[in-house]
């Protein structure tokens, strides 16, 4: 998919240079030309047209871009280094009858990629184990010490799912106890491999797939079809019916839009008809979740980004860390059911952590002056590991800079960063490894980990800022707020959502429309669940959208809605349709506000 096109003038859009957020509104363009080809060779209106021309969609990809078939994208296992390597060393394994165990991490793409794999081995008639190691006791990924806990249960192979490629250490400690191991990772990767049977990863430096922008549930995804494919040669399935891998797109699905990564290409066909193959919720984990969350409605990228997402991982947080995989993989709906509303109660004891966290982040950055550098950095004794990530990113939202949360226990810090589009926050993270500042860390552009010493919290700090100060100044225009155009609140209705949706499904890379309604004054706000906003907002004919503004009560656009004034504003959001009890209704869920001259 081609670049987006945002306009290239130079000057804010409505006037807009700054808003209350403190971020430049910039209006996405389309050809007229690309729109009107795409219209006719796709065989949508306009309105979703030029949707997609203004994010790049070409015109003779416009059809297949609408209908993502899997058979359209999906890459040729061999592509892949090792991956044919990787297969034949799991059916070794099979035929030999050696124990295997599948060791993941604790999120929901380690848990989505760990029950795909144990599915399929069920299919084969194998009973593979289950490995998660606890965020607090054990951190993350592999440990000499889990392989020894694996061994003396009698596991004699190991498949290692979102972790694994930078577990050197670890991995010597396996090949000494006698475990087979295979790695299938996809995270940011040196030139110096581990030591295993296999290292499956499109981002190692050697791997010329094209598909380094997997998620670790998308790389399981594909070596299922390796496993399917080695299994024919070998005859395996003789007797039963061969794994049906098709079935386990749901989980493949809600692992790529948890790990926010780029939906585009085999993603977004993994993301479309995965969450088709959700909607018939076979899987008694994903339907007990359902049930627990509220979802009604077949399920979209909200839903399994917003409702599903944090509950699963809400056990790796603050909780028993293998309950996400466990959900996922059983086939008992009573054992689901028991597990789902334990990961809900956990939810919600998740969110009380965060806020307290949150809060005290929040300050100590206000009174360091978060303008100080492009990178913000907090710092706290006791604050819990399982809810940092979440803060970062809550805080990065809020400041529109790439933020690291850390929290402090007996002198050691446990870190987790969350960036803006255009820096590289894993790579930075890597660098500072490299230069002797972390005692381990990594991730991707959009995320990073890391564990630190306390003392040396200051120095990694300058280290980013110093690092990534081109890089934050050069992606200004990718932080802005990117809008589709202005509109009226009349023309906020039901039939403009719907055929917006026709565009979908959004997500990372591919943003959701977003527009700027207004003029506007706020008719009636009031605060709800403790930190959003509800409000009413009416145009100059009378005309009125209703909304919501999430996590806003205590900022300057929470403020502006709750003042009372009678200030002219454009409210820039995006249009959604809420359906409650069989009925729909359009809701804007709005971003930022800017005044009107």
């Amino acid at each position: 998919m081609a670049a987006e096109t945002i306009s290239d003038n130079p000057g804010a859009f409505l006037g807009v240079e700054t808003s209350l957020a403190g971020q430049a509104w910039r209006l996405r363009v389309a050809d007229e030309a690309q729109v009107r080809d795409i219209a006719r060779m796709a065989g949508v209106s306009d309105l979703v047209a030029r949707v997609l021309a203004a994010r790049g969609v070409a015109p003779d990809a416009a059809a297949r871009h609408l209908d993502p078939r899997l058979r359209d994208f999906f890459p040729d296992p061999s592509s892949f280094q090792d991956m044919d390597l990787a297969a034949a060393k799991i059916w070794d394994a099979v035929e030999s009858g050696r124990s295997i165990s599948v060791f993941a991490d604790y999120d929901v793409d380690g848990g989505t990629s760990a029950a795909q794999l144990i599915r399929w081995f069920r299919q084969i008639g194998v009973d593979a184990g289950i490995y998660v190691p606890d965020r607090i006791n054990e951190g993350y990924g592999p440990s000499a010490e889990a392989f020894e806990t694996l061994k003396a249960r009698g596991t004699d192979f190991v498949i290692t799912v979102d972790c694994g490629a930078t577990a050197g250490a670890a991995l010597d400690a396996a090949r000494n106890l006698g475990l087979g191991v295979v790695v299938v990772d996809h995270h940011l990767m040196g030139a110096d491999l581990p030591v295993a049977d296999a290292v499956v990863n499109p981002n190692r430096l050697d791997c010329q797939s094209g598909q380094g922008h997997l998620a670790a549930a998308g790389v399981v995804f594909v070596l299922l079809a390796a496993l399917n494919r080695e299994g024919r040669k070998r005859g395996g399935f003789e007797g039963r019916s061969e794994p049906d891998i098709l079935a386990l797109a749901d989980l493949a699905a809600l692992g790529t839009v948890c790990d926010v990564v780029a939906l585009s290409g085999f993603n977004r066909s993994v993301v479309t008809q995965g969450l088709k193959i959700m909607g018939g919720w076979a899987n008694p984990g994903l339907r007990a979740l359902a049930e627990v969350s509220g979802v009604k409605t077949a399920p979209g990228v909200y839903h399994a980004g917003f409702l599903l997402g944090p509950r699963i991982n809400a056990g790796g947080r603050v909780g028993r860390s293998d309950l996400g995989a466990r959900l996922l993989s059983t086939d008992d709906f009573d054992e689901a059911m028991e597990i789902a509303v334990e990961l809900d109660r956990l939810n919600a004891e998740r969110k009380a952590i965060e806020a307290d966290v949150i809060e005290q982040a929040t300050a100590q950055i206000e009174r360091s002056g978060h303008n100080a550098g492009p990178v913000l950095v907090a710092d706290g004794a006791g604050w819990h590991p399982g809810v940092i990530g979440i803060a970062a990113g809550r805080l990065k939202d809020r400041y529109g800079r790439p933020t690291v949360v850390i929290g402090v226990e007996k002198g050691v810090g446990k870190g987790s960063g969350r960036s803006v589009p255009g820096v590289d926050l894993g790579r930075a993270v890597s660098d500072a490894k490299a230069e002797g500042l972390l005692v381990a860390g990594g991730g991707h552009p959009m995320a990073a980990g890391l564990t630190i010493e306390e003392g040396r919290i200051s120095d990694f700090t300058e280290f980013l800022n110093a690092r990534l100060a081109a890089d934050f100044d050069k992606a200004a225009d990718a932080r802005a707020l990117k809008l589709d155009g202005l509109m009226s609140p009349a023309g906020a209705t039901q039939a403009f959502v719907e055929e917006l949706q026709r565009a979908g499904p959004f997500g990372q890379g591919y943003s959701e429309p977003r527009f700027a309604i207004g003029p506007v004054r706020v008719a009636y706000a009031e605060r709800v669940g403790g930190a959003h906003v509800r409000f009413s907002l009416a145009g100059e004919s009378g005309d009125r959208v209703s909304g919501v503004a999430f996590r806003s009560a205590d900022t300057p656009i929470g403020e502006a809605l709750l003042g009372g004034d009678r200030q002219r504003w454009y409210a820039a959001g995006r249009i959604k349709l809420d359906e409650w009890r069989g009925r729909k209704r359009v809701e804007f869920h709005l971003e930022d506000l800017a005044a009107t001259e």
